[in-house]
C-alpha cells in the first residue's frame, strides 16, 4: 500500500487538506500534483518516474494531435506513439512474465522471467492518459497547454491507485476553475475589500460535508465490513480439505462476492468523497450491481468507468454491432477477454472476462425476451446466481485451487453437503451477511431520505454529522486493530 491507512488517515491527508485550503487559487493544481507524486512515490520511488513520463508522453502526443489535425497521418502518428508506450508499460511490467511463463510450459524452454513487480495503479492511469489524447485526436477535447494541469488529471492522489477511471472530458472545466476555498485569497480580499477589487472567497460548505460523508462510507465499507467478511472467505479458501463441505465451498465464494463489491465500491466511494473535498465531481462507479435483474444489468451497474471505457475506446472503433451479429460477437468477446486480462496476468481472469461475454452474447441474442417476461424476483435470482460463480472464477488465480473449488461446489469433491464446521461459520458470520445484504441494496440511503424529508434540520444538523463520526471513528477502530489487507483492486 502506498501509505498505511492510518498514517494517510490522520497525518497525510489532514496535511494535504489544509496546504490545499491555504494556497492561492492559482497554485491548487501544483499543489495536487505535487503532494500526489509524494503520494505515489512513498511506496514506489522508482516507478513514480514512469508515471511522470506516461504524463510527459500524452502530454506532448496531445499538443502534437491537435496541431495536426489537418495532417491526419502526422496527428494518428501521435496517438499510436501514446498507445504504444502506455500498452508497452502494461506488457512490461504486468504481462511479460505471464507470457513468458505459457512459452516455458508449452515449448519447454527456459526462458528466464524478468520480475519486475507491479507498480501500483497503473492499469488505471495508463487508460487515464490514453483516453485524453484520443479524445484530444478524435476532437472531443482541446489539448492541455499546462504540463501541470494535466499532470493533476492524471496523478489526482484520491483515485489514483485504484480509480474509478476518470475522463479528462468528464473534469476539463473543473481542473481549470471548481469551487475550492483559498485562506491566502481571503486575506487578500480582506486587504481589498474597501477598494472592491476582489470577490470574497466562498467556501462550499455543504460540497465538503458532502465529501466526508461519501469518504466515511466508502472507509467504513472497506474497513468494517469488506475486510470483516473477507475473513471468512480466507479461513475457507485456506482450511483443510476435510473440513469443507459443498455448502462451505457456495459460503467461500457468496463471501468473497461481498467481499470485492464492498472492498472496491469503498474505494471508489472514498475516492469521490475525497473529490468533493478537493472541488471535483466524479461519476458514479457503482450503482447497487447486486439488485440486477440481468447480466447486462450487473455490467451497466459494476465498475462503470472500466466498462465505458471499453466500450467507447474498442468495442464502437471495432464496429460494435454495426457490422452484423457474427461480427458484433467477435467484438463482444474481444471486449471481455481484455476485460478480463486488464485485471491480471493469469488465465482466471481470462475466463473470467470470456465467461461474462459468453452470457453477455446469450442474454442478447437468446434471453433478452424471456427475462423480460419473467417477474423481477426470478431475474435477479438468475442473475445472482451467474455473479455468483463468476466472483469464483475470479477469486482463485491457482488453476487446481479453480477447480477443485467448483468440483467442490457441484457436489464433484466427494464432500458431505453440510457438516458441523459449516454451522459454525454460518452461525459466526450470520449477523455480517445480513448487513452485507441490507448494505447491498439502496435501503440505508431511502431510509436517510425519508428521515431528511420528515425532519431536514435533524437530519442535518444531528443524525448525519453524527453518523459520519461514528463511522469514521469506528473504521478507524478496527483498522488500529486488525491485521489490514490492501484493497483488492491495489494489485490491478
Amino acid at each position: 500500500m502506498v501509505f498505511s491507512s492510518l498514517v494517510f488517515l490522520f497525518a497525510f491527508l489532514p496535511a494535504v487538506l489544509l496546504l490545499y485550503f491555504v494556497v492561492p487559487k492559482r497554485l491548487k493544481n501544483l499543489t495536487l500534483f505535487v503532494v500526489s507524486l509524494v503520494f505515489y512515490a512513498w511506496g514506489e520511488p522508482l516507478y513514480v518516474l514512469l508515471m511522470i513520463g506516461s504524463i510527459l508522453i500524452a502530454y506532448m502526443t496531445g499538443l502534437f494531435a491537435d496541431k495536426s489535425k489537418n495532417k491526419p497521418i502526422v496527428a494518428k502518428a501521435a496517438v499510436i506513439l501514446d498507445v504504444v508506450w502506455s500498452i508497452g508499460l502494461l506488457f512490461l511490467f504486468k504481462y511479460a512474465d505471464f507470457i513468458i511463463e505459457n512459452i516455458n510450459s508449452l515449448f519447454s524452454t527456459n526462458i528466464s522471467l524478468l520480475n519486475y513487480s507491479l507498480p501500483i495503479g497503473i492499469s488505471f492511469y495508463t487508460f487515464q492518459s490514453l483516453s485524453y489524447v484520443i479524445d484530444v485526436y478524435r476532437g472531443n477535447v482541446k489539448s492541455q497547454k499546462n504540463f501541470i494541469t494535466l499532470g493533476t488529471y492524471v496523478a489526482l492522489f484520491p483515485q489514483l491507485v485504484a480509480g474509478p477511471i476518470v475522463r479528462y472530458a468528464d473534469i476539463e472545466k473543473q481542473l481549470e476553475n471548481r469551487s475550492s476555498f483559498s485562506l491566502s485569497d481571503y486575506f487578500v480580499y480582506l486587504s481589498r475589500r474597501k477598494k472592491g477589487e476582489c470577490d470574497k472567497p466562498q467556501f462550499n460548505y455543504n460540497q465538503f460535508a458532502s465529501g466526508i460523508k461519501r469518504f466515511s462510507v466508502g472507509l467504513a465499507k472497506k474497513a468494517i465490513l469488506a475486510n470483516s467478511i473477507y475473513e471468512l472467505f480466507n479461513t475457507i479458501s485456506t482450511s483443510d480439505y476435510s473440513q469443507l463441505s459443498v455448502a462451505a465451498s457456495w459460503l467461500g465464494v457468496i463471501a468473497y462476492t461481498f467481499e470485492i463489491y464492498f472492498d472496491f465500491s469503498g474505494y471508489s466511494d472514498m475516492a469521490i468523497g475525497l473529490g468533493k473535498m478537493l472541488g471535483f465531481d466524479f461519476l458514479e462507479n457503482f450503482n447497487y450491481p447486486y439488485i440486477s435483474t440481468s447480466i447486462t444489468d450487473f455490467w451497466r451497474r459494476w465498475h462503470m468507468s472500466l466498462s465505458s471505457w471499453f466500450r467507447d475506446y474498442v468495442y464502437i472503433p471495432l464496429g460494435g454491432n454495426r457490422k452484423g451479429k457474427a461480427r458484433q460477437c467477435l467484438n463482444i468477446m474481444i471486449v471481455w477477454s481484455l476485460t478480463g486480462l486488464w485485471h491480471g496476468a493469469s488465465w482466471n481472469f481470462v475466463l473470467w472476462g470470456v465467461y461474462f461475454g459468453v452470457l453477455l452474447m446469450i442474454e442478447k441474442f437468446l434471453l433478452k425476451k424471456p427475462l423480460e417476461k419473467l417477474p423481477n424476483v426470478i431475474t435477479h435470482i438468475y442473475a445472482l446466481f451467474f455473479i455468483v460463480i463468476g466472483w469464483g472464477i475470479f477469486a482463485y488465480e491457482d488453476t487446481s485451487s479453480l477447480v477443485g473449488n467448483f468440483k467442490n461446489m457441484f457436489g464433484f469433491g466427494g464432500l458431505p453437503l453440510w457438516n458441523g464446521q459449516t454451522t459454525m461459520w454460518f452461525v459466526e458470520y450470520l449477523p455480517i451477511i445480513i448487513i452485507l445484504i441490507l448494505g447491498s441494496t439502496p435501503l440505508a440511503k431511502s431510509i436517510g431520505e425519508w428521515i431528511e424529508g420528515k425532519n431536514t434540520s435533524l437530519y442535518q444538523c444531528v443524525l448525519e454529522p453524527l453518523s459520519t463520526a461514528a463511522m469514521l471513528l469506528l473504521s478507524a477502530a478496527y483498522l488500529a486493530s486488525s491485521s489490514y489487507n490492501p484493497f483488492i483492486y491495489f494489485r490491478f
